[in-house]
């Protein structure tokens, strides 16, 4: 007999077998209870975390010969059929491979036809955002009004993807990310079953490796043991993840919070000869980083990766709270601008190096204290003596910069051309109306309909270009108002339209046109209206 992979063989068969997932169980087993069934259900979530399973259970226990029940037998012919993928009124369709309406229009063909075997026909359609927009609305008033026979399970991993009138015709459930204690508690259950020794460690790795999916777990679990020989074991694990010894990690942190660059270097060094995930390596940073903050406020934490608590202790006590932050963040940014590096060592080393460059030079350890005392006192003086000659040079020069400034009260209008704005900042400018000028701050005030203009990266750009234009530093005050003086653009379109009316009335009073409505009835179309040579901005 061939062998048949963990992920199939450990599959559920039933709702009390499942794992995680409960608030969709129980709405579920409820529903069937009372006998308060929908006509089409949409289970949503990424991969590997019960979509399909989930509609195959339910699948079963609407067709399960003992009844409807939340609890289908599993030894009933249908029940049977169902779980070996032969039960002939289940119709599963795989949406990415089924696109085309053509598709989509041959199976609701058979929907009005009783079921052939069971209660009632199930048409399971997985990955359903793949379906055409053709599709879809083949499908809609099907889903909306099917026979009281047929049932709609519907799978997706990108919900948003859906019409909402798809959406709005189904019962939605969100399938959950499991978590790693969930998907070890699992693994550890399947070990045993299968006679397979494996280490606490090694399968605490496959848990956060699997990333909240459990079928990844077990194909992983699969790889592990084949890899390991049949004991699965941390090291062997480790190698075939890719992941960084724990004892690297730990020696990491270490220097991290002693500030030894050149430690890093040497650790890093060591890590590159075992071929690692340097991804990996930064998450799993991120992860005592997390661990070591939530120490520091509480004292104590239920570790998942074997880190002790002596360990978070010791780590807690070398680092402030602040520095844990910045050092979490810092591991963070990095991890997701890794490919971004030249290769992926370089990109950690940097990471790890960015952190103590980052870090307050006072929270180093060894920093130096400040000196108190005459000698000190008498080096700031002798100091700000050295220093003086070139203040009153600096303050001389800008005494004389800001007399021979370049501004006079511009027409704002006639400037706006002049600044070489483009795109969002001339538009912004051209929607602003100038106020005035107080000290080296230029006044505006924007009209509240064109508030969205304004962000502050438009609003810098527009004082760094006053500022290259009249030679001076000067900085830009925007004000929103409801009552704001007109703005460039405004007049530009106030004196269109005063254009177009006066163009519409000379037409109006034209006795061509008068005896042309007034022979076959016929009506002006002003919105029709084209001036020649509009009046341009620039």
């Amino acid at each position: 007999m061939s062998y048949l992979v963990l992920a199939r063989k450990w599959r559920p068969k039933s709702f009390s077998d499942t794992v995680g997932q409960e608030h969709v169980l129980q709405a579920l087993m409820n529903a069937l209870e009372s006998g308060r069934l929908h006509h089409a259900y949409l289970f949503a979530g990424t991969r590997g975390v019960g979509k399909t399973t989930i509609a195959r259970i339910l699948a079963k226990a609407l067709n399960c010969e003992t009844g409807v029940t939340a609890q289908p037998c599993g030894e009933c012919s249908a029940c049977r059929e169902i779980d070996e993928g032969r039960f002939v009124d289940l119709i599963e369709v795989d949406a990415a491979s089924k696109t085309k309406v053509d598709d989509t229009r041959d199976l609701l063909d058979n929907v009005p036809y009783a079921p052939a075997r069971g209660r009632f026909k199930v048409y399971l359609i997985d990955e359903v955002h793949m379906l055409s927009k053709s599709s879809f609305n083949a499908l809609l008033k099907t889903l909306e009004e099917p026979p009281p026979h047929v049932k709609f399970l519907l799978a997706t991993t990108d919900p948003q993807k859906l019409p909402v009138t798809v959406l709005s015709r189904c019962l939605q459930f969100n399938l959950t990310r499991l978590t790693p204690r969930l998907i070890r508690d699992r693994l550890v259950l399947i070990c045993d079953a299968e006679g397979v020794e494996a280490e606490g460690a090694a399968l605490d790795m496959i848990a956060r490796a699997a990333d909240g999916s459990l079928r990844d777990a077990l194909s992983l679990l699969d790889q592990a043991i084949a890899y390991c020989g049949g004991k699965v074991e941390e090291a062997s694990v480790s190698i075939m993840l890719g992941t960084i010894d724990r004892d690297h990690v730990s020696r990491l942190i270490k220097l991290i919070a002693s500030g030894d660059a050149a430690g890093i270097i040497d650790v890093m060094r060591e890590i590159d000869e075992q071929f690692p995930d340097y991804a990996r390596l930064l998450e799993d940073l991120t992860r005592v980083l997390q661990q070591i903050a939530v120490f520091q406020v509480v004292g104590n934490i239920e570790a998942e990766n074997g880190t002790s608590d002596e360990q978070l202790a010791e780590f807690a006590g070398a680092m402030s709270a602040a520095d844990v932050q910045l050092f979490y963040q810092t591991a963070l940014i990095g991890r997701r601008d890794l490919h971004l590096a030249p290769d992926p060592r370089s990109g950690a080393e940097m990471t790890l190096l960015r952190m103590l460059a980052f870090r307050p030079a006072q929270s180093m350890p060894g920093a130096a204290a400040p000196v108190a005392g005459g000698s000190s006192k008498s080096s700031t003086d002798s100091k700000k003596s050295a220093a003086a000659p070139v203040t009153k040079v600096m303050q001389a020069k800008s005494t004389a910069r800001a007399d021979t400034t370049r501004w006079q009260e511009p027409d704002w209008k006639e400037l706006i051309p002049q600044l070489g704005l483009s795109g969002a900042d001339r538009l912004l400018a051209g929607s602003c109306a100038l106020l005035k000028r107080e000290g080296n701050t230029v006044f505006f005030s924007l009209d509240a309909t064109s508030e969205s203009y304004l962000t502050r990266q438009r609003k810098d750009s527009l004082a760094a270009t006053l500022s290259k234009h009249f030679g001076e530093s000067l900085s830009v005050d925007i004000s929103i108002s409801d009552v704001a003086l007109e703005s460039p653009l405004q007049e530009e379109s106030r004196q269109t339209d005063e254009r177009v009316e006066a163009e519409r009335a000379k037409l109006e009073a034209d006795p061509n046109v008068k005896a042309l409505k007034d022979m076959f009835g016929a009506e002006l179309k002003t919105e029709s209206i084209k001036l020649n040579n509009p009046p341009q901005s620039d």
